[in-house]
């Protein structure tokens, strides 16, 4: 068996390499500078199509799988913008997966279209400052009063908020004392981001300055009953829907981040002599770069398998999970062997490379951390009993 695009897979990755050409290494380094949601990408995709590749044709979308969303979206870290770029469309391509799976008719003609025109944008609201991913134990409550439910609680980690027109929102409508097991008693809901009810605070980070995370408190938000995905209670079983898919497109954009960062390390390590020669020409040089480049290869190989299963409606836990693991462990090697590579300029901010280290590292703790994975692959792959 072996993994090999297809003439049309090439076709969406040449696409976006065409479109992402526009967005140079200048353009990032000044999204990474002074901030700002890069609207000109993500309009430029939306115009071509391209954020509705997992869509159905019915909604406006393209109807493809997670395999072909994957190598886009990889194709948009590796152009150079690396995480910037990934995160600034990636909750548009796998987070209204529990709407495509488990909405109303009526629910998809309201709610995809817009998203796929760009028109609007959206968010991914589960993790909470309290919990983190001990996902059945979150607080925030919403609670049915009449036509609608009104909501309590806080959230953490939210990308691209300050943008966002909806939510995606867990929130518990039953109480936890009150349900047989944990998972139940969770309600998922597709729904205004109302700022009249929810303040948005931006946190500053490490990297990624451009795509915004945010701590949100919600306080009396108001949702009507027809925003309500699917039954209510069984919001946890549906946001698993959208895990696995999120977990591939993680793990291919964190092999184009580190193929971005091996492929600027191989130009300088051709063009720098010293002691008379290119470095190289330096097996100190080589071997680092040429396992970086093999980890993340495998890496990839791991995940585009993981999204060919999941396309083909079989279980892929264990290998989504896997996939993302090696795939982040991968791109944070390859970026900061990069980075040595470049030697003291790899700390310089015009050689790029510091920039793609800072990025990688997310790839490598969220949106699931490397001990949750081996945990999650102990149990399920091996067998082994629950450590969590």
């Amino acid at each position: 068996m072996t993994y090999q695009m297809t003439s049309e897979q090439q076709g969406i990755r040449d696409a976006i390499l065409r479109i992402c050409e526009e967005f140079d290494d200048e353009f990032w380094l000044t999204r990474d500078r002074v901030g700002g949601f890069p609207r000109e990408l993500h309009q430029k995709l939306a115009r071509d199509g391209w954020l509705g590749i997992a869509i159905p044709e019915e909604y406006g979308g393209a109807g493809l799988g997670i395999v072909d969303a994957a190598i886009m979206m990889q194709a948009i870290a590796e152009s150079g913008g690396g995480n910037s770029a990934a995160s600034a469309i990636h909750m548009n391509i796998f987070g209204l997966n529990p709407v495509v799976k488990f909405g109303t008719d009526d629910q998809k003609q309201r709610y995809l279209p817009p998203l796929v025109a760009g028109d609007e944008r959206a968010c991914f609201g589960v993790t909470e400052p309290t919990t983190g991913l001990d996902t059945t134990k979150l607080k925030t409550r919403a609670v049915r009063q009449g036509d609608r439910y009104v909501v309590h609680g806080q959230k953490v980690w939210i990308s691209t908020a300050q943008e966002a027109d909806k939510i995606l929102l867990l929130a518990r409508t039953t109480p936890l004392e009150d349900v047989k097991k944990p998972t139940e008693g969770l309600s998922l809901f597709y729904t205004d981001l109302d700022r009249s009810f929810v303040t948005v605070r931006e946190i500053e980070k490490m990297g990624r300055k451009c795509v915004d995370s945010n701590e949100l408190f919600i306080d009396g938000l108001p949702i009507p009953a027809g925003d309500l995905i699917g039954e209510e209670g069984q919001g946890f079983r549906q946001i698993l829907h959208g895990l696995n898919p999120e977990r591939v497109l993680i793990a291919a954009e964190a092999v184009g981040i580190g193929r971005n960062a091996l492929r600027r390390a191989a130009d300088y390590a051709n063009e720098r002599v010293v002691f008379g020669r290119p470095i190289g020409q330096n097996q100190g040089v080589q071997h680092p770069l040429a396992a970086s480049w093999a980890e993340l290869e495998a890496a990839n190989l791991m995940a585009m398998h993981a999204g060919a299963l999941y396309d083909a409606g079989k279980p892929c836990g264990n290998e989504a999970n896997a996939g993302k693991y090696l795939a982040g462990e991968a791109a944070v090697k390859a970026t900061q062997t990069a980075q040595l590579t470049f030697g003291g300029f790899g700390y310089a901010k015009e050689y790029h490379v510091e920039r793609l280290v800072r990025e990688a590292i997310l790839f490598r703790i969220a949106p699931v951390t490397p001990q949750l994975v081996l945990s999650f692959i102990a149990e399920h792959a091996l067998g082994l009993p629950k450590s969590y």
